[in-house]
């Protein structure tokens, strides 16, 4: 199983990371953990400093922007 992180405070372009993400596991039928992280602290453990940013098995994959269901849908299929 996938383990995806949302990193942000909770702010709108976080907020559309999360929903773009979870279109992108269901279009490719991933089974996948979605968690969001607002923590601060826990956030920069990641060695992050501009969120939104997407995590996906621990690795960093995007920092302050927000790609699109397509381009997510490409990261998962890498990661598999």
């Amino acid at each position: 199983m996938k383990q995806i992180q949302i990193l942000g405070p909770g702010c709108p372009k976080c907020k559309k990371l999360a929903e773009n993400t979870q279109a992108a596991a269901k279009e490719l039928q991933i089974e996948c953990e979605i968690e969001k992280v607002a923590d601060i602290n826990d956030i920069m453990g990641f060695g992050v400093m501009m969120t939104p940013a997407l995590v996906i098995d621990g690795q960093v994959k995007t920092v302050g922007k927000v790609p699109s269901t397509d381009e997510i849908k490409q990261m998962l299929a890498w990661a598999r």
